[in-house]
Protein backbone atom coordinates (compact mmCIF):
# COMPACT_ATOMS: atom_id res chain seq x y z
CA UNK A 1 0.00 0.00 0.00
CA UNK A 2 1.32 3.13 -0.76
CA UNK A 3 0.25 5.91 1.08
CA UNK A 4 0.04 9.70 0.06
CA UNK A 5 0.68 11.84 2.92
CA UNK A 6 0.55 15.42 4.00
CA UNK A 7 3.50 16.19 6.27
CA UNK A 8 5.60 19.19 4.78
CA UNK A 9 9.01 19.57 6.20
CA UNK A 10 8.20 22.28 7.94
CA UNK A 11 5.68 20.57 10.58
CA UNK A 12 8.13 18.02 11.20
CA UNK A 13 11.12 20.31 11.73
CA UNK A 14 8.50 22.16 13.82
CA UNK A 15 6.95 19.76 15.78
CA UNK A 16 10.73 18.15 16.66
CA UNK A 17 11.64 21.40 17.83
CA UNK A 18 9.37 22.06 20.40
CA UNK A 19 9.52 18.62 21.41
CA UNK A 20 6.15 17.39 20.46
CA UNK A 21 7.91 14.62 17.93
CA UNK A 22 10.25 12.54 19.87
CA UNK A 23 10.89 9.97 16.94
CA UNK A 24 9.64 7.29 19.38
CA UNK A 25 6.83 3.92 18.22
CA UNK A 26 4.21 2.20 20.24
CA UNK A 27 6.69 -0.90 20.61
CA UNK A 28 9.25 1.49 22.36
CA UNK A 29 6.98 2.34 25.04
CA UNK A 30 6.08 -1.10 25.43
CA UNK A 31 9.85 -2.15 25.65
CA UNK A 32 9.66 0.55 28.61
CA UNK A 33 7.05 -1.02 30.55
CA UNK A 34 8.30 -4.27 30.35
CA UNK A 35 11.20 -3.33 31.65
CA UNK A 36 10.10 -0.86 34.36
CA UNK A 37 7.16 -3.17 35.60
CA UNK A 38 7.34 -6.13 33.69
CA UNK A 39 4.12 -7.81 35.86
CA UNK A 40 2.21 -5.13 36.27
CA UNK A 41 -1.18 -5.81 34.73
CA UNK A 42 -1.32 -4.26 31.40
CA UNK A 43 -4.97 -5.50 29.61
CA UNK A 44 -7.75 -7.30 31.06
CA UNK A 45 -11.47 -7.86 29.49
CA UNK A 46 -14.20 -10.15 29.52
CA UNK A 47 -15.36 -11.29 26.69
CA UNK A 48 -19.39 -11.48 26.83
CA UNK A 49 -19.67 -14.42 23.81
CA UNK A 50 -17.87 -16.75 26.06
CA UNK A 51 -17.75 -15.06 29.02
CA UNK A 52 -13.63 -15.66 29.72
CA UNK A 53 -11.94 -13.09 31.27
CA UNK A 54 -8.29 -12.78 30.20
CA UNK A 55 -5.50 -10.28 32.18
CA UNK A 56 -2.51 -9.78 30.74
CA UNK A 57 0.95 -8.72 32.26
CA UNK A 58 2.94 -6.10 30.21
CA UNK A 59 5.61 -9.14 29.81
CA UNK A 60 2.59 -11.53 28.82
CA UNK A 61 1.54 -9.19 26.51
CA UNK A 62 4.17 -8.23 24.82
CA UNK A 63 5.49 -12.02 24.24
CA UNK A 64 2.07 -12.86 22.61
CA UNK A 65 2.08 -9.50 20.16
CA UNK A 66 5.49 -10.30 19.13
CA UNK A 67 4.47 -14.42 18.40
CA UNK A 68 2.09 -12.42 16.53
CA UNK A 69 4.22 -10.22 14.43
CA UNK A 70 5.89 -13.49 13.58
CA UNK A 71 2.99 -15.11 12.61
CA UNK A 72 1.86 -12.31 10.23
CA UNK A 73 5.14 -12.50 8.30
CA UNK A 74 5.34 -15.43 7.79
CA UNK A 75 1.68 -15.56 6.55
CA UNK A 76 3.04 -12.80 3.61
CA UNK A 77 2.20 -9.36 5.82
CA UNK A 78 4.80 -7.15 4.60
CA UNK A 79 5.82 -3.53 5.53
CA UNK A 80 3.50 -1.05 4.43
CA UNK A 81 0.37 -3.53 4.41
CA UNK A 82 -3.05 -2.92 6.35
CA UNK A 83 -3.70 -5.62 8.53
CA UNK A 84 -7.77 -5.02 9.59
CA UNK A 85 -9.67 -6.51 12.62
CA UNK A 86 -13.36 -6.44 13.31
CA UNK A 87 -13.42 -7.11 17.08
CA UNK A 88 -15.34 -5.76 20.06
CA UNK A 89 -13.16 -4.57 22.61
CA UNK A 90 -11.28 -7.37 23.82
CA UNK A 91 -7.22 -7.95 24.30
CA UNK A 92 -6.60 -9.37 20.30
CA UNK A 93 -7.44 -6.03 19.40
CA UNK A 94 -3.96 -4.25 21.51
CA UNK A 95 -1.96 -7.34 20.45
CA UNK A 96 -2.78 -6.63 16.94
CA UNK A 97 -1.62 -3.21 16.79
CA UNK A 98 1.43 -4.05 18.70
CA UNK A 99 2.59 -7.36 16.13
CA UNK A 100 1.79 -4.84 13.02
CA UNK A 101 3.76 -2.38 14.46
CA UNK A 102 6.82 -4.57 14.78
CA UNK A 103 6.71 -5.50 11.15
CA UNK A 104 5.92 -2.26 9.94
CA UNK A 105 2.09 -2.84 8.81
CA UNK A 106 -0.80 -0.42 9.45
CA UNK A 107 -3.23 -1.05 11.79
CA UNK A 108 -7.55 -0.63 10.59
CA UNK A 109 -9.61 -1.79 13.70
CA UNK A 110 -13.38 -2.00 12.32
CA UNK A 111 -16.57 -1.56 14.01
CA UNK A 112 -18.15 -4.88 14.95
CA UNK A 113 -21.90 -3.58 13.72
CA UNK A 114 -20.42 -3.21 10.54
CA UNK A 115 -22.23 -5.07 7.79
CA UNK A 116 -22.14 -6.78 4.19
CA UNK A 117 -22.19 -3.03 2.58
CA UNK A 118 -19.61 -1.60 4.98
CA UNK A 119 -17.20 -4.17 4.81
CA UNK A 120 -17.19 -4.46 1.68
CA UNK A 121 -16.24 -0.42 0.89
CA UNK A 122 -14.03 -0.81 3.76
CA UNK A 123 -11.54 -3.61 3.07
CA UNK A 124 -11.72 -2.78 -0.53
CA UNK A 125 -10.67 0.53 -0.58
CA UNK A 126 -7.87 0.03 2.22
CA UNK A 127 -6.27 -3.42 0.22
CA UNK A 128 -6.28 -5.23 3.48
CA UNK A 129 -4.95 -8.47 3.57
CA UNK A 130 -5.40 -9.91 6.87
CA UNK A 131 -8.55 -10.00 8.71
CA UNK A 132 -9.28 -10.81 12.49
CA UNK A 133 -13.07 -11.22 13.39
CA UNK A 134 -15.02 -12.78 16.04
CA UNK A 135 -16.71 -16.19 15.71
CA UNK A 136 -19.54 -14.69 17.16
CA UNK A 137 -20.55 -11.41 18.86
CA UNK A 138 -24.10 -10.70 20.12
CA UNK A 139 -25.30 -13.68 18.14
CA UNK A 140 -23.92 -12.69 14.81
CA UNK A 141 -22.37 -15.05 12.16
CA UNK A 142 -18.96 -13.12 11.14
CA UNK A 143 -17.47 -16.39 9.69
CA UNK A 144 -20.55 -16.10 7.72
CA UNK A 145 -20.51 -12.98 6.38
CA UNK A 146 -16.68 -13.08 5.46
CA UNK A 147 -17.58 -16.51 3.77
CA UNK A 148 -20.61 -14.75 1.72
CA UNK A 149 -18.14 -11.45 0.74
CA UNK A 150 -14.51 -13.56 -0.09
CA UNK A 151 -15.08 -13.66 -3.82
CA UNK A 152 -15.28 -9.49 -3.44
CA UNK A 153 -12.26 -8.76 -1.96
CA UNK A 154 -9.70 -9.70 -3.94
CA UNK A 155 -6.42 -8.13 -1.92
CA UNK A 156 -7.56 -10.04 1.33
CA UNK A 157 -5.68 -13.46 1.85
CA UNK A 158 -5.62 -14.31 5.57
CA UNK A 159 -8.80 -14.42 7.93
CA UNK A 160 -8.76 -15.98 10.94
CA UNK A 161 -11.46 -16.25 13.92
CA UNK A 162 -11.25 -15.45 17.51
CA UNK A 163 -12.66 -18.78 19.06
CA UNK A 164 -12.32 -20.85 15.48
CA UNK A 165 -13.61 -24.08 15.24
CA UNK A 166 -11.44 -25.21 12.39
CA UNK A 167 -7.93 -25.57 13.29
CA UNK A 168 -7.06 -24.07 9.70
CA UNK A 169 -8.35 -20.47 10.54
CA UNK A 170 -8.49 -20.44 14.07
CA UNK A 171 -6.95 -17.58 15.62
CA UNK A 172 -5.76 -19.66 18.71
CA UNK A 173 -4.39 -22.27 16.32
CA UNK A 174 -3.04 -20.42 13.99
CA UNK A 175 -0.95 -17.23 15.80
CA UNK A 176 -0.86 -18.29 19.68
CA UNK A 177 0.15 -21.85 19.45
CA UNK A 178 2.99 -22.28 17.54
CA UNK A 179 5.91 -20.49 18.56
CA UNK A 180 6.50 -18.69 15.72
CA UNK A 181 9.42 -16.80 17.49
CA UNK A 182 11.42 -19.63 17.07
CA UNK A 183 10.94 -20.56 13.61
CA UNK A 184 12.16 -16.98 12.70
CA UNK A 185 14.89 -14.54 13.66
CA UNK A 186 13.29 -12.15 15.76
CA UNK A 187 15.56 -9.22 16.43
CA UNK A 188 16.83 -9.10 12.48
CA UNK A 189 12.83 -9.40 11.45
CA UNK A 190 11.95 -6.37 13.65
CA UNK A 191 14.96 -4.36 13.03
CA UNK A 192 14.40 -4.80 9.33
CA UNK A 193 10.64 -3.79 9.50
CA UNK A 194 11.08 -1.38 12.27
CA UNK A 195 8.84 2.01 11.45
CA UNK A 196 9.86 5.59 11.38
CA UNK A 197 7.49 7.88 13.67
CA UNK A 198 6.67 9.29 10.47
CA UNK A 199 5.34 6.31 8.90
CA UNK A 200 1.61 5.18 9.26
CA UNK A 201 0.76 2.83 11.41
CA UNK A 202 -3.11 3.36 12.06
CA UNK A 203 -5.67 3.62 9.49
CA UNK A 204 -9.42 4.74 11.20
CA UNK A 205 -12.48 5.16 9.19
CA UNK A 206 -14.35 8.40 10.43
CA UNK A 207 -17.54 7.75 12.23
CA UNK A 208 -20.13 8.70 9.40
CA UNK A 209 -21.93 11.88 10.51
CA UNK A 210 -22.03 12.83 7.06
CA UNK A 211 -21.95 10.26 4.68
CA UNK A 212 -19.30 7.70 3.65
CA UNK A 213 -16.42 7.24 5.62
CA UNK A 214 -13.40 8.57 4.95
CA UNK A 215 -9.94 6.96 6.27
CA UNK A 216 -7.68 9.23 8.40
CA UNK A 217 -4.12 8.05 8.45
CA UNK A 218 -2.27 8.45 11.77
CA UNK A 219 1.30 7.71 12.57
CA UNK A 220 3.44 7.39 15.78
CA UNK A 221 4.13 11.06 16.17
CA UNK A 222 0.30 11.98 15.05
CA UNK A 223 -1.18 9.46 17.69
CA UNK A 224 0.70 10.25 20.36
CA UNK A 225 2.99 12.77 20.14
CA UNK A 226 1.46 15.36 22.43
CA UNK A 227 -0.78 13.00 24.32
CA UNK A 228 1.87 13.29 27.57
CA UNK A 229 1.62 16.68 27.57
CA UNK A 230 -2.87 16.59 27.20
CA UNK A 231 -2.68 14.42 30.03
CA UNK A 232 -1.20 16.28 32.24
CA UNK A 233 -3.93 19.21 31.23
CA UNK A 234 -6.82 16.68 31.73
CA UNK A 235 -5.01 15.35 35.39
CA UNK A 236 -4.87 11.91 33.79
CA UNK A 237 -1.19 10.45 35.66
CA UNK A 238 0.91 6.94 35.94
CA UNK A 239 -1.66 5.87 38.91
CA UNK A 240 -4.74 5.92 36.74
CA UNK A 241 -6.53 2.81 35.80
CA UNK A 242 -8.46 3.71 32.43
CA UNK A 243 -11.46 2.45 31.88
CA UNK A 244 -12.86 1.78 28.48
CA UNK A 245 -16.28 1.07 27.31
CA UNK A 246 -15.39 3.10 23.93
CA UNK A 247 -15.07 0.94 20.93
CA UNK A 248 -11.59 0.48 20.20
CA UNK A 249 -12.50 0.58 16.55
CA UNK A 250 -12.97 4.32 17.37
CA UNK A 251 -10.41 7.18 17.75
CA UNK A 252 -11.65 7.68 21.21
CA UNK A 253 -11.52 4.05 22.35
CA UNK A 254 -8.21 3.02 20.12
CA UNK A 255 -6.24 6.02 21.43
CA UNK A 256 -7.16 6.01 25.31
CA UNK A 257 -8.17 3.04 26.26
CA UNK A 258 -5.37 1.26 24.33
CA UNK A 259 -2.64 3.45 23.26
CA UNK A 260 -2.54 6.05 26.17
CA UNK A 261 -2.41 3.26 28.89
CA UNK A 262 1.09 1.72 27.11
CA UNK A 263 2.18 4.97 27.17
CA UNK A 264 1.44 5.13 31.03
CA UNK A 265 2.40 1.77 32.16
CA UNK A 266 -1.01 1.30 33.31
CA UNK A 267 -4.05 -0.69 33.17
CA UNK A 268 -6.62 -0.64 30.65
CA UNK A 269 -10.09 -1.83 32.11
CA UNK A 270 -11.81 -3.18 28.55
CA UNK A 271 -15.64 -3.68 27.99
CA UNK A 272 -17.16 -4.95 25.12
CA UNK A 273 -20.95 -4.35 25.34
CA UNK A 274 -21.92 -1.22 27.21
CA UNK A 275 -24.48 -1.63 29.82
CA UNK A 276 -24.65 1.27 33.00
CA UNK A 277 -24.75 -1.23 35.68
CA UNK A 278 -22.13 -3.69 34.82
CA UNK A 279 -20.29 -0.90 33.94
CA UNK A 280 -20.31 0.17 37.42
CA UNK A 281 -19.54 -2.96 38.69
CA UNK A 282 -16.79 -3.26 36.36
CA UNK A 283 -15.48 -0.23 37.80
CA UNK A 284 -15.65 -1.34 41.25
CA UNK A 285 -14.05 -4.67 40.81
CA UNK A 286 -11.04 -3.20 39.00
CA UNK A 287 -10.82 0.59 40.64
CA UNK A 288 -11.19 2.00 38.10
CA UNK A 289 -9.58 6.08 38.36
CA UNK A 290 -10.93 7.50 34.29
CA UNK A 291 -12.65 6.78 31.65
CA UNK A 292 -13.23 8.24 27.97
CA UNK A 293 -16.76 8.25 26.55
CA UNK A 294 -19.14 10.15 24.85
CA UNK A 295 -22.27 11.68 26.29
CA UNK A 296 -24.29 8.71 25.95
CA UNK A 297 -22.27 6.90 28.34
CA UNK A 298 -22.26 10.00 31.17
CA UNK A 299 -25.89 10.41 30.94
CA UNK A 300 -26.45 6.30 31.51
CA UNK A 301 -23.86 6.30 34.26
CA UNK A 302 -25.80 9.15 35.78
CA UNK A 303 -29.52 8.43 35.47
CA UNK A 304 -29.21 4.18 36.35
CA UNK A 305 -31.05 4.11 39.54
CA UNK A 306 -29.00 0.63 39.12
CA UNK A 307 -25.80 2.16 39.32
CA UNK A 308 -26.11 2.76 42.62
CA UNK A 309 -25.69 -0.53 43.96
CA UNK A 310 -22.07 -0.76 43.31
CA UNK A 311 -19.35 1.54 44.95
CA UNK A 312 -17.90 3.58 41.64
CA UNK A 313 -15.72 5.99 44.42
CA UNK A 314 -12.75 5.13 42.39
CA UNK A 315 -13.87 7.03 39.16
CA UNK A 316 -12.70 10.17 39.55
CA UNK A 317 -12.68 11.64 35.85
CA UNK A 318 -15.05 10.93 32.95
CA UNK A 319 -13.77 12.80 29.62
CA UNK A 320 -16.48 13.41 27.85
CA UNK A 321 -16.41 14.31 23.76
CA UNK A 322 -18.06 13.07 21.09
CA UNK A 323 -20.90 16.19 20.75
CA UNK A 324 -22.01 19.25 22.63
CA UNK A 325 -22.24 18.24 26.05
CA UNK A 326 -25.88 19.29 27.83
CA UNK A 327 -24.70 21.49 30.55
CA UNK A 328 -27.38 19.91 32.65
CA UNK A 329 -26.47 16.69 32.61
CA UNK A 330 -22.70 17.89 33.56
CA UNK A 331 -24.17 19.45 36.63
CA UNK A 332 -26.12 16.08 37.75
CA UNK A 333 -23.35 13.65 36.71
CA UNK A 334 -20.79 15.69 39.09
CA UNK A 335 -23.30 15.97 42.10
CA UNK A 336 -24.69 12.44 42.19
CA UNK A 337 -21.12 10.59 40.90
CA UNK A 338 -19.10 12.44 42.46
CA UNK A 339 -16.73 12.77 39.50
CA UNK A 340 -15.06 15.52 38.08
CA UNK A 341 -16.64 15.56 33.84
CA UNK A 342 -13.96 17.17 32.17
CA UNK A 343 -15.35 18.84 29.12
CA UNK A 344 -12.97 18.05 25.14
CA UNK A 345 -13.33 18.54 21.84
CA UNK A 346 -11.59 15.92 19.03
CA UNK A 347 -11.87 14.52 15.81
CA UNK A 348 -10.61 11.38 14.71
CA UNK A 349 -8.27 13.14 12.63
CA UNK A 350 -6.87 14.82 15.75
CA UNK A 351 -7.86 13.32 18.90
CA UNK A 352 -8.48 16.01 22.14
CA UNK A 353 -7.66 18.96 21.15
CA UNK A 354 -9.18 21.28 23.06
CA UNK A 355 -10.14 20.17 27.13
CA UNK A 356 -10.60 22.43 30.19
CA UNK A 357 -8.30 22.20 32.56
CA UNK A 358 -7.94 20.61 36.24
CA UNK A 359 -8.39 23.65 38.03
CA UNK A 360 -10.60 25.60 36.02
CA UNK A 361 -13.23 27.11 37.64
CA UNK A 362 -16.76 26.18 37.06
CA UNK A 363 -18.01 28.15 34.42
CA UNK A 364 -14.95 27.08 32.05
CA UNK A 365 -16.08 24.02 32.78
CA UNK A 366 -19.89 23.47 32.59
CA UNK A 367 -19.92 26.26 29.97
CA UNK A 368 -17.26 25.62 27.19
CA UNK A 369 -15.24 22.69 25.47
CA UNK A 370 -12.01 23.75 26.45
CA UNK A 371 -8.90 25.55 25.62
CA UNK A 372 -5.93 24.07 23.23
CA UNK A 373 -4.13 21.48 24.74
CA UNK A 374 0.01 21.77 24.16
CA UNK A 375 0.78 21.17 21.31
CA UNK A 376 -2.26 22.16 19.46
CA UNK A 377 -4.16 25.83 18.11
CA UNK A 378 -7.77 26.42 17.31
CA UNK A 379 -8.77 29.50 15.75
CA UNK A 380 -12.12 30.75 14.68
CA UNK A 381 -12.45 31.99 11.29
CA UNK A 382 -15.47 33.96 9.30
CA UNK A 383 -16.21 32.44 4.98
CA UNK A 384 -13.74 35.07 3.89
CA UNK A 385 -10.40 33.44 6.28
CA UNK A 386 -10.56 36.60 8.48
CA UNK A 387 -9.56 35.33 12.75
CA UNK A 388 -12.81 36.06 14.30
CA UNK A 389 -12.67 38.12 17.88
CA UNK A 390 -14.23 36.65 21.13
CA UNK A 391 -17.64 35.28 21.14
CA UNK A 392 -18.21 35.33 17.53
CA UNK A 393 -19.58 32.37 15.87
CA UNK A 394 -17.17 31.50 13.31
CA UNK A 395 -15.77 28.19 11.53
CA UNK A 396 -12.80 26.17 13.74
CA UNK A 397 -10.02 25.45 12.61
CA UNK A 398 -7.32 23.37 13.93
CA UNK A 399 -3.84 22.54 13.53
CA UNK A 400 -0.65 20.91 16.13
CA UNK A 401 0.90 18.05 16.72
CA UNK A 402 -1.41 15.30 17.09
CA UNK A 403 -3.27 16.33 13.59
CA UNK A 404 -3.61 13.53 11.16
CA UNK A 405 -1.19 13.17 8.24
CA UNK A 406 -4.46 13.30 5.26
CA UNK A 407 -7.11 10.88 4.34
CA UNK A 408 -6.12 7.74 2.63
CA UNK A 409 -6.52 8.02 -1.38
CA UNK A 410 -8.34 11.06 -1.10
CA UNK A 411 -5.40 13.96 -0.91
CA UNK A 412 -7.86 16.63 -2.57
CA UNK A 413 -10.42 16.32 0.55
CA UNK A 414 -7.72 16.79 3.11
CA UNK A 415 -8.75 20.11 4.31
CA UNK A 416 -5.40 21.29 5.57
CA UNK A 417 -3.98 24.65 4.40
CA UNK A 418 -0.29 25.54 3.11
CA UNK A 419 0.13 26.71 7.18
CA UNK A 420 -1.30 23.48 8.35
CA UNK A 421 -4.89 24.46 9.37
CA UNK A 422 -7.35 21.99 9.48
CA UNK A 423 -11.19 23.02 8.25
CA UNK A 424 -13.06 20.65 10.87
CA UNK A 425 -16.39 21.53 9.96
CA UNK A 426 -17.65 23.08 12.93
CA UNK A 427 -18.98 26.27 14.20
CA UNK A 428 -17.44 27.33 17.27
CA UNK A 429 -17.04 30.37 19.76
CA UNK A 430 -14.16 31.45 21.75
CA UNK A 431 -13.85 33.45 24.62
CA UNK A 432 -11.32 35.93 25.80
CA UNK A 433 -9.22 33.15 27.26
CA UNK A 434 -9.04 31.39 23.92
CA UNK A 435 -11.93 28.95 25.65
CA UNK A 436 -14.36 27.36 22.87
CA UNK A 437 -17.60 26.47 22.65
CA UNK A 438 -19.07 24.32 19.84
CA UNK A 439 -22.12 25.78 18.58
CA UNK A 440 -22.64 23.64 15.99
CA UNK A 441 -21.73 21.64 12.71
CA UNK A 442 -21.00 23.69 9.53
CA UNK A 443 -23.76 21.71 7.65
CA UNK A 444 -26.37 22.18 10.99
CA UNK A 445 -26.80 25.76 11.08
CA UNK A 446 -30.54 26.77 10.23
CA UNK A 447 -30.84 29.65 7.84
CA UNK A 448 -34.33 31.27 8.12
CA UNK A 449 -35.13 33.95 6.69
CA UNK A 450 -31.35 35.24 6.47
CA UNK A 451 -30.96 34.59 10.42
CA UNK A 452 -28.65 32.37 11.20
CA UNK A 453 -30.37 29.77 14.22
CA UNK A 454 -28.21 28.94 17.08
CA UNK A 455 -29.13 25.50 17.08
CA UNK A 456 -26.79 23.99 20.17
CA UNK A 457 -28.87 26.80 22.34
CA UNK A 458 -32.04 25.30 21.27
CA UNK A 459 -31.03 21.69 21.88
CA UNK A 460 -29.27 23.15 24.83
CA UNK A 461 -32.73 24.30 26.32
CA UNK A 462 -34.53 21.05 25.35
CA UNK A 463 -32.42 19.05 26.66
CA UNK A 464 -33.25 20.99 29.80
CA UNK A 465 -36.74 19.64 30.10
CA UNK A 466 -37.18 16.49 32.71
CA UNK A 467 -39.12 15.01 30.11
CA UNK A 468 -36.36 14.98 27.65
CA UNK A 469 -33.54 12.07 27.08
CA UNK A 470 -32.42 13.26 23.99
CA UNK A 471 -32.90 16.17 21.25
CA UNK A 472 -31.62 17.65 18.00
CA UNK A 473 -32.40 19.93 15.57
CA UNK A 474 -32.04 20.10 11.99
CA UNK A 475 -33.20 21.77 9.38
CA UNK A 476 -36.44 21.88 6.78
CA UNK A 477 -36.59 22.97 3.52
CA UNK A 478 -38.95 25.92 3.09
CA UNK A 479 -40.15 28.00 -0.11
CA UNK A 480 -40.70 31.18 1.99
CA UNK A 481 -38.22 31.21 4.23
CA UNK A 482 -35.66 29.06 2.96
CA UNK A 483 -35.31 26.97 5.99
CA UNK A 484 -37.54 26.06 9.39
CA UNK A 485 -36.55 24.00 11.88
CA UNK A 486 -37.41 20.78 13.20
CA UNK A 487 -36.86 19.08 16.52
CA UNK A 488 -36.52 15.39 16.85
CA UNK A 489 -36.41 14.36 20.63
CA UNK A 490 -36.95 11.07 22.14
CA UNK A 491 -38.98 11.22 25.63
CA UNK A 492 -38.28 9.37 28.89
CA UNK A 493 -39.88 6.72 29.28
CA UNK A 494 -44.02 7.09 30.06
CA UNK A 495 -43.41 10.93 29.29
CA UNK A 496 -45.38 12.74 26.66
CA UNK A 497 -44.83 16.32 24.84
CA UNK A 498 -47.19 17.90 22.34
CA UNK A 499 -45.99 20.53 19.55
CA UNK A 500 -47.71 23.26 21.76
CA UNK A 501 -46.15 21.62 25.03
CA UNK A 502 -42.59 22.34 23.12
CA UNK A 503 -43.10 25.67 22.19
CA UNK A 504 -44.64 27.01 25.45
CA UNK A 505 -41.77 25.18 27.11
CA UNK A 506 -38.92 27.06 24.84
CA UNK A 507 -41.03 30.51 24.93
CA UNK A 508 -41.09 30.23 29.03
CA UNK A 509 -37.46 29.99 28.79
CA UNK A 510 -37.28 33.05 26.94
CA UNK A 511 -36.16 31.83 23.56
CA UNK A 512 -36.19 33.87 20.63
CA UNK A 513 -39.33 33.50 18.72
CA UNK A 514 -37.72 33.10 15.36
CA UNK A 515 -35.48 30.59 16.78
CA UNK A 516 -38.46 28.16 17.95
CA UNK A 517 -38.80 24.64 15.76
CA UNK A 518 -41.34 24.71 14.02
CA UNK A 519 -42.29 21.03 13.89
CA UNK A 520 -41.74 18.27 16.63
CA UNK A 521 -40.82 15.00 15.77
CA UNK A 522 -40.71 11.95 18.68
CA UNK A 523 -38.57 9.17 18.23
CA UNK A 524 -37.82 6.12 20.48
CA UNK A 525 -33.82 6.37 19.39
CA UNK A 526 -31.65 8.63 17.91
CA UNK A 527 -29.94 7.16 15.28
CA UNK A 528 -26.28 7.29 16.28
CA UNK A 529 -22.79 6.61 14.79
CA UNK A 530 -20.58 3.75 16.98
CA UNK A 531 -18.99 6.74 19.33
CA UNK A 532 -22.46 7.77 20.18
CA UNK A 533 -22.94 10.89 18.29
CA UNK A 534 -26.38 11.60 16.83
CA UNK A 535 -26.49 11.06 13.01
CA UNK A 536 -27.83 14.56 11.68
CA UNK A 537 -27.71 13.75 8.09
CA UNK A 538 -30.33 10.96 8.29
CA UNK A 539 -32.46 13.25 10.64
CA UNK A 540 -32.20 15.97 7.61
CA UNK A 541 -32.93 13.20 5.44
CA UNK A 542 -36.74 12.67 7.06
CA UNK A 543 -37.28 16.31 7.77
CA UNK A 544 -36.79 16.77 3.64
CA UNK A 545 -40.59 15.37 3.64
CA UNK A 546 -41.71 17.11 7.01
CA UNK A 547 -43.83 20.74 7.08
CA UNK A 548 -44.15 22.91 9.77
CA UNK A 549 -46.88 22.58 12.31
CA UNK A 550 -47.57 26.83 12.66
Amino acid sequence: MHFDIHLPQWRIDQMRAEGRWQGKIITDYMDEAVANTPDAVAITDVNSSTGRRTTLSYRQLRTISDRMACALAAMGVRKGDIVSCQLPNWWQVGALYLAAVRIGAAMNPLMPIFRHHELEYMLNFNEARFLLIPRRFRGFDYPQMIGELRGKLPHLEQVLIVDGEDEATSFEAVMLNRRWEDETDTEKLFAERRPTADDVTELMYTSGTTGQPKGAMHTAHTMFGNVEKQITQIGVGRDDIVFMPSPLAHQTGFLYGMVLPILLGTKSVLMDIWEPVAAAQRIEEEACTMTVAATPFLADLTHNPGVAQYDTSTLKTFICGGAPIPRVLMHQATEKLGIRVVSVWGMTENGITTSTRFDDPPEKVFETDGVAVPGAEVRIIDESGKVLGPHQDGLLQARGASHFVGYLKRPEINGIDEEGWFDTGDIARMDEDGYIRITGRSKDIIIRGGENVPVVEVEELLYRHPDVQDAAVVAMPDERLGERGCAFVVLKNGKHMSFQDMVGYLSESHLTKSYLPERLELLPDMPRTPSGKIQKFKLREVAKALTPMT
